[in-house]
């Protein structure tokens, strides 16, 4: 009898026969690495503590929640910027700070996340809790409660705003370092990256670098691939918060592929604010054909309205991801974290367990 040819497909087609159950991406364990404070927040604690505090909420973040988003422009960033503020406002008291970040532990739990890496401007709360220190120290405390609560292991980035004069940047990468080793695990740069080149932060950067914090700016979200190289070469990037806009420059590419940095993609954000028309426009794939390691994350699913679990969803039915190469994901996201070994040995032992159930 002759032998039958089968037909080869592409590594990145499904293997899964038509109509059999694929593994929950909620129970693979994973690592997220891009998520903000206030935009971690749920929906229905915005509405709870701004009826509490007295704070009117538009109709985006109320009746119209998520808001229809597009930040290609001034115009549509500001808007984002104002929500976010708004919805900042909310956060009052010591207690409203530590319930959103127990709730955002739950959350993570939720979504397989046993390792969270949180970002937050101080700047943002100062006024309202005591200063940077007292701020830092704040959330801190609460980031220790939550873990212990949920076992989510948790690790803060302070962030640095771009529309602020680096000399605040600098101030902030100093408290950074005073908490590196006991919390903080990162220094980020957020915010327009059309107001403020990160040339102008590389001072900040030095100073956490030499701290021994990650260096964890966002570039190549609303500017294109020399927003990205700045900060690869300049800031010395261990990952980029976006970065999928380096793709237009190959040789580019290369050298995020050649160094090991990771970049942290976040489809429904992307969409969000218009920087790639559908999900299925965002890079994820040419990004990992290039070699580039990748983290997904949520980004601000208070304004997005959507979590972790659902950006590795996102890649498997628009791009076409195999449970082994969003298995391989999870891990790009625990080698690019800060997590223990314990943590990284513990969550990667679970990533084999997801893919041979």
């Amino acid at each position: 009898m002759e032998a039958r040819t089968v037909p080869t497909r592409p590594a990145h087609e499904g293997h899964v026969a038509r109509g059999a159950a694929r593994p929950d991406t909620a129970l693979l364990p994973k690592a997220h690495l891009h998520l903000h404070f206030t935009g971690s927040m749920r929906h229905s604690t915005l509405v709870e503590l701004a009826r509490l505090h007295g704070v009117h909420l538009p109709d985006a973040l109320v009746d119209d929640w998520p808001p229809r988003l597009h930040a290609t422009d001034e115009r549509g960033w500001f808007r984002f910027q104002r929500l976010y503020d708004i919805a900042r406002s909310v956060l009052q008291t010591p207690d409203d700070l530590r319930r959103l970040l127990r709730e955002t532990a739950e959350d993570e739990a939720a979504e397989g996340s046993g390792w969270l890496e949180i970002q937050v401007d101080p700047s943002g709360y100062a006024s309202r809790f005591g200063g940077l220190t007292p701020t830092v120290e704040l959330v801190l405390d609460a980031a220790r409660e939550a873990s212990a609560a949920t076992g989510v292991g948790i690790g803060l980035v302070i962030a640095a705003n771009r529309t602020r004069h680096p000399l605040d940047a600098k101030t902030l990468a100093r408290l950074a370092v005073r908490y590196a080793g006991r919390g903080v695990v990162g220094f980020g740069l957020s915010n327009d990256e059309r107001r403020g080149r990160a040339y102008d932060f590389e001072g900040a950067f030095r100073i956490a670098r030499r701290g021994g914090l990650l260096s964890d700016p966002h570039g190549g979200e609303l500017l294109g691939p020399a927003s990205v190289r700045e900060c690869l070469e300049t800031l010395g990037a261990d990952r980029i918060g976006h970065g999928v806009r380096a793709v237009e420059d190959p040789r580019l590419l290369e050298a995020i592929a050649n160094r090991g940095v990771t970049l942290e993609v976040c489809p429904a954000s992307n969409v969000g604010l218009g920087v790639a028309p559908t999900a299925a426009d965002v890079p994820v794939r040419a990004l990992r054909e290039a070699g580039v390691p990748i983290a997904l994350g949520a980004d601000d699913p208070l304004l997005f309205g959507s979590r972790l679990a659902r950006q590795y969803e996102l890649v498997r039915t628009e791009h076409g991801f195999t449970d082994a190469e969003l298995a391989d994901l999870a891990r790009q996201s625990i080698a690019g974290s800060a997590a223990p070994d314990d943590v990284r040995a513990r969550l990667l032992a679970g990533i084999d367990g997801w893919l041979a159930n």
